[in-house]
């Protein structure tokens, strides 16, 4: 048998237990939640918490394993193999984008009363950063919070917020000066039981269906002024940091997704017969499958080439740009090409392949849009 050049035995016991809980507790309830539009979080969190599945890379101390990088990027390539991409982003808004800040600048009422109910799964998490009308342009919001005494008042909206009708508490960015720069938002733990926050609706979207996302209202909100993370006026700072995290895992979700979508595929293209014969005895087929087998292959070794900058406490900014840009045009390459090959069946709602088509297209837009990652990258190499 040949050596794993990267995983060790202790790490495929955790992408075993990862794949088995999948296998069991999530996979057979996919269609019932791409339905109802939900995934019951508290539960499957409440699960996967107990099992050490939410805080694998986080401090022992709140509730974490206390383990390195590789288990991280194990525990993403088994989440990417969900099928429904909607139930894996509702997974890591809880493991790589709520939580990520209050680990690294919080303070310990903050690690003790949010990350670690998070970590455990007693409660769940969501970031709440976009607004109507600021997206990619995170320096647009409006929302604010205004220091009285020792609580902020918080006013605004946020939408586009996944988990956003079940989350317990937000890490929110808001406003906290009216002065100009990166220095006038802050960065907030808004829990959701204080009187003055209301959920407008859940919105219906393309794909993504089995994940919640909502439309939120901050009316007068009296947040604990202990709430806030970090120092006022350095959260668009953290926030940015915090999204170095969440552009980081979409890169083995897009790369595990375009595998499970061709090898599904395959399976149906050596059965279907066109012509007297298999399709996948069609040259032009074999061709574009071989060259989206080689640029998935690509991607995995440079996701892994950034896990060895993280693990070396490098910075690896400019390449989880990179990284996530060419992700989100690879998933959906695949899933385009793929669905191709199914006629009319994979215009069906009942067929997978339809279902990673229209998930496939949030990597594009979430997290950061392709347009955003190329400027990154272009401002990074002094173009």
């Amino acid at each position: 048998m040949t050596k794993d050049l990267y995983f060790s035995k202790d790490h495929q016991l955790v992408r075993r237990a990862v794949a088995d809980f999948i296998k069991k507790e999530i996979n057979p309830y996919i269609d019932q939640w791409e339905e109802e539009g939900l995934t019951p979080l508290h539960d499957l969190f409440k699960k996967m918490g107990e099992l050490g599945f939410l805080g694998l890379r986080y401090d022992t101390k709140y509730g974490g394993e206390g383990l390195d990088y590789w288990y991280e990027l194990v525990f993403l390539e088994e989440i990417a193999k969900i099928r429904a991409g909607g139930v894996a982003l509702a997974i890591m808004v809880q493991t790589n984008m709520a939580t990520p800040a209050i680990s690294d600048f919080g303070n310990e009422y903050l690690k003790k009363n949010y990350l670690e109910p998070a970590l455990k799964g007693q409660m769940v998490s969501a970031i709440a950063v976009t607004e109507s009308d600021a997206g990619s342009d995170v320096s647009a919001l409006k929302t604010f919070a205004k220091k009285e005494g020792d609580h902020y008042i918080l006013n605004g909206s946020k939408t586009f917020i996944t988990n956003g009708t079940q989350a317990d508490f937000l890490t929110l960015l808001a406003r906290t000066s009216e002065d100009p720069g990166y220095h006038s938002f802050s960065l907030f733990i808004v829990p959701t039981d204080i009187k003055g926050f209301s959920v407008g609706k859940k919105l219906d979207k393309l794909g993504m269906r089995s994940s919640d996302t909502a439309e939120l209202f901050f009316d007068n909100m009296k947040i604990p002024a202990q709430n806030l993370i970090g120092q006022e006026g350095e959260g668009f700072i953290q926030q940015m940091m915090q999204f170095q995290h969440e552009r980081f895992s979409a890169l083995p979700l897009a790369y595990g997704t375009a595998e499970a979508i061709m090898k599904e595929t395959i399976g149906y293209l050596k059965q279907r017969v066109v012509f007297g014969k298999p399709l996948i005895k069609q040259q032009v087929i074999r061709h574009n499958l071989a060259q989206w087998a080689s640029e998935i292959q690509a991607l995995k070794q440079f996701t892994y080439h950034i896990v060895r900058m993280k693990t070396a406490g490098q910075d690896a900014s400019k390449e989880v740009s990179m990284g996530k840009l060419l992700a989100a045009q690879l998933v959906q390459k695949v899933a385009d090409g793929c669905l191709q090959y199914y006629g009319g069946s994979g215009l069906m709602n009942e067929m997978a392949i339809s279902r990673f088509f229209r998930d496939s297209k949030l990597i594009s837009v979430g997290g950061g849009a392709d347009e955003v990652m190329k400027e990154i990258i272009a401002k990074l190499e002094r173009y």
